[in-house]
């Protein structure tokens, strides 16, 4: 892998100078609100571009989910960041078991709040890292960064291929090394951002939105969700169990007060009083029809 050049990087759409914003620091508090949100409107344009490829990706991940593997992000600075936030927030979402969903970045879990930069021109931290995760055919990997060449990630990403996994790029430019080494190359091109080179803020954007598509798409792919509700919510505080009872009044069309009773009686799991409900059967055939669904809510309640 050839070595980042600053070169090479000025010349990238993500670091180009922004007209559009130009004299920015010369207008006013609702001027530059107004500026930075007719940028961000470009974001969705952009991701819109790489659907196919998003499709593909959610297929190649709730394939790797379903047999067992993992889905395991590679970031440096803000990417990374938005990879732990995604790899966080599954387990209570979906209920799913935190190994599931992973996040390996520079710097490690310190650089989450307090950035670490600098370590993300190493290839052989990006290798050690991911090594330690041990990725293999069963897995996907997902490499992101803005411009597509972060050694840290590029570096981890080939270590991951060369051992088995899928692999995926996220990126903000076209033809990077990042996409040339990934099976999957998913590149939003949001152009220069409102500050020069701030890919925290469009380029961040458009790697948050392509994340929530990849883990909520492959989630629903495996039944996670049931229509578009949150049927496998983690009931871990008052608020998360209200929502559940929320989710069965709605999901099975019936009283608050029904819907309660249900959720007690399935022992606080939304999935089997949904499955109870729906398919009317006992607690124990509940469980026995997600156990064989691998989870599956609707594939539960149809079998």
């Amino acid at each position: 892998m050839p070595k980042r050049k600053k070169s090479e990087l000025r010349k990238l759409g993500t670091e180009q100078a922004n007209r559009a914003t130009a004299g920015l620091d010369t207008h006013t508090a609702r001027e530059i609100a107004g500026i930075i949100n007719a940028e961000d409107v470009r974001v969705a344009f952009a991701v819109a571009h790489a659907l196919p490829e998003i499709a593909r990706a959610i297929e190649a991940i709730a394939q790797a989910l379903s047999s067992g593997g993992r889905l395991i992000y590679v970031g440096a600075g803000t990417s990374g960041r938005i990879a732990a936030l995604d790899a966080a927030e599954c387990p209570p979402t979906f209920n799913t078991r935190p190994e599931m969903v992973q996040f390996v970045m520079s710097g490690g879990a310190r650089a989450l709040g307090r950035a670490s930069e600098t370590q993300e021109d190493w290839p052989a931290l990006g290798r050690r890292d991911i090594a330690q995760r041990k990725p293999g055919k069963r897995d996907v990997v997902v490499g992101i960064s803005a411009s597509g060449r972060t050694p840290y990630t590029v570096a981890a990403l080939s270590y991951a291929r060369g051992h088995g996994a899928t692999t995926i790029a996220v990126t903000n430019n076209r033809g990077s090394w990042l996409g040339r080494i990934s099976e999957i190359a998913i590149v939003a091109e949001v152009g220069p951002e409102v500050v020069a080179g701030s890919t925290r803020m469009k380029a961040g954007t458009a790697q948050k939105m392509i994340l929530n598509m990849l883990s909520t798409g492959a989630m629903a792919r495996l039944g996670y969700v049931y229509g578009n509700l949150m049927v496998n919510v983690h009931v871990k505080n008052k608020k998360l169990r209200e929502r559940g009872v929320t989710v069965l009044e709605q999901a099975a069309g019936i009283s608050r007060e029904a819907a309660r009773r249900a959720f007690e009686a399935a022992s606080h799991s939304v999935p089997v009083a949904l499955v109870m409900l729906k398919a009317k059967v006992t607690k124990a055939e509940a469980n026995r029809r997600l156990k064989a669904a691998r989870g599956n809510v609707r594939r539960a309640i149809e079998c």
